[in-house]
């Protein structure tokens, strides 16, 4: 790994993008950067926590395994999963190989069974990956809703380990850290395509990133302590939307990066190892004035860079920084898809990617050329906010802002809804929604803070539309329940919760007895949190757990 903050993966992806409308000064001083390091953009660890470890320094420092209980800091260490998995230091051959199964007394990770039955092995760091497929000798994912696959068979749902038959347990999750600033509150969180760290955004404009806590593997749920980030990446202004980079690998440096996109400024590709800008792409209007992109998504093979912008979209290559970029309208002669586009999502199986746009409705791109392949019906109430294919490539779900149902089309045949699932959305912010690797359950949260579990091998088998009923319902939050994802490969969840707050016109006068302000209902419900949940089988339950089961919400 090159010992610059800027090593991109290519030449020309180092150190670009650094320019005054585009950089923000980060919360906290930077630590000091190898020669040649000047940037002034991202953040970095608070004061007095391990700084960011350079690749020579792990084999250096790693001196046995009491080293392994000191929580992994940065993520250009030895990733949680794959540390807890090995007896000793381990060589570079090593980090490459199968992980060891830990059976022996004393030794800190012990085997965690994902389908119950105490023989598989948890998959080695980006073994499953976002869009990605299945490894040769797994089993294929099962079809989706009403799919020819057998909904008996070992699916990636069973091999996750997740049950929904039960509450999922509160493990741990981070609330003094937006709790600083006056109303800061969170907008959505990615897991890691390799499962190593969490990813947040926020109304401060600041990205952090998040580390696994290693004592899950142990189910050492009583020790964990509340979640600090490990890095801070500040934009300059609003952001639009952020993503991880799909091959990203926490044992490959290179692949460790993302991007997001702000208000006013370029794209900029965040090196998830110290925080700072690697590139920029700069997308121009038709006056060539600076241009902010809407909405972001890599290609699966992350070779590409779509954005979103009015009636647009432009390609930019992911090796290739700067302003050059395919641009593709998505409407031709004013036939096509208008409005903003608001999100992506790429068909696992196909070259195909989805557009969603606040004019409503969804559209069906070719990956070669963008040519409209088929424009969805407008059934949505509000603007597309979040989209995602099934993984067999065969359904595509879409969500909207003030919309009361997320909606599942069979892409068989384009316009042909399936089933809607109910949710309480009542603001225009972004609600996410996530689909599990075998896409058979998908979870949402709402603008009460309920987060609803549909299993969507129960559709109706007759294609009729209807409305599928939610397998399970559970209070995350006493706030609305913005973000949602999904562990790759284990059976977690992270809830972000959080929006912002509009007290009533003189609530600011009220006062009660004795002169003390009186609280709005609004404040007494807020709830700015990022929370880690396990939804899996239980272990025998530590004494002094960390949370007592969610409240049921009655369906």
């Amino acid at each position: 790994m090159s010992e610059t903050a800027g090593g991109g993966e290519s030449g020309g992806a180092t150190g670009a993008g650094q320019d005054p409308e585009g950089d923000n000064e980060p919360p906290h001083q930077a630590p000091p950067l190898p020669e040649g390091d000047d940037f002034e953009v991202g953040a970095t660890l608070d004061e007095g926590a391990t700084l960011p470890a350079k690749r020579p320094r792990i084999s250096e420092e790693e001196q046995g395994l009491e080293q392994v209980v000191k929580p992994v800091e940065m993520l250009g260490e030895i990733p949680a999963q794959v540390v807890l998995l090995q007896e000793g230091p381990a060589s570079p051959a090593q980090r490459t190989g199968e992980p060891k199964q830990c059976v022996e007394e004393g030794q800190v990770g012990e085997e965690v069974s994902v389908s119950g039955e105490g023989e598989e092995e948890w998959p080695q760091n980006g073994d499953v990956g976002h869009d990605a497929p299945t490894e040769e000798g797994e089993a294929k994912p099962e079809e989706g809703p009403n799919g020819d696959g057998s909904a008996d068979s070992p699916s990636e749902a069973q091999r996750v380990g997740l049950d929904f038959t039960q509450n999922p347990q509160m493990l741990t999750g981070s609330c003094t850290e937006y709790s600083n600033l006056p109303e800061n509150y969170l907008k959505g969180c990615k897991w890691a395509p390799d499962g190593s760290c969490i990813l947040t955004n926020s109304a401060d404009n600041v990205l952090r990133v998040y580390n696994l806590p290693p004592e899950i593997y142990s189910y050492n749920w009583d020790l964990l302590p509340e979640m600090s980030p490990v890095l801070r990446m500040a934009e300059g202004d609003t952001i639009y939307d952020y993503c991880w980079y799909p091959k990203m690998n926490s044992l490959d440096a290179d692949t460790c990066f993302l991007a997001s996109s702000s208000r006013d400024n370029p794209v900029h590709l965040w090196d998830a190892f110290y925080g700072q800008v690697r590139a920029s792409f700069r997308p121009y209007n038709h006056l060539d004035e600076l241009t902010a992109a809407h909405s972001l998504c890599f290609s699966p093979d992350g070779s590409k860079l779509y954005c979103g912008f009015d009636k647009t979209v432009r390609v930019f290559y992911t090796d290739r920084p700067g302003r050059d970029c395919e641009e593709w309208p998505t409407v031709v002669k004013k036939q096509g898809q208008s409005g903003i586009i608001s999100c992506f999502g790429f068909s696992p199986c196909q070259s195909v990617y989805a557009c969603g746009s606040y004019s409503r409705c969804a559209g069906l791109y070719s990956c070669q050329d963008g040519s409209q392949l088929a424009l969805l019906p407008t059934r949505h109430h509000g603007g597309l906010t979040h989209l995602l294919f099934s993984p067999d490539g065969n359904y595509l779900y879409t969500g909207g802002r003030k919309d009361p149902e997320i909606l599942c089309w069979d892409l068989r045949d384009p316009g042909k809804v399936l089933f809607s699932l109910k949710r309480n959305v009542a603001t225009n912010q972004r609600i996410y929604f996530d689909l599990d690797p075998s896409g058979r359950y998908l979870l949402s949260g709402d603008t009460g803070g309920v987060v609803s579990v549909w299993d969507t091998l129960t559709a109706p088998p007759d294609g009729d539309e209807d409305l599928l009923q939610p397998q399970l319902r559970f209070n995350a939050h006493w706030d609305c329940t913005n973000g949602i994802s999904i562990h790759p490969f284990m059976p977690l969840l992270a809830t972000s919760s959080g929006q912002r707050q509009f007290p009533s016109p003189g609530e600011s006068d009220s006062e009660g007895e004795g002169g003390e302000a009186v609280m709005s209902p609004q404040e007494i419900r807020q709830d700015n949190a990022l929370s880690l949940w396990w939804a899996g089988p239980l272990a025998p339950a530590p004494e002094g757990g960390p949370e007592p089961s969610p409240e049921v919400v009655e369906a």
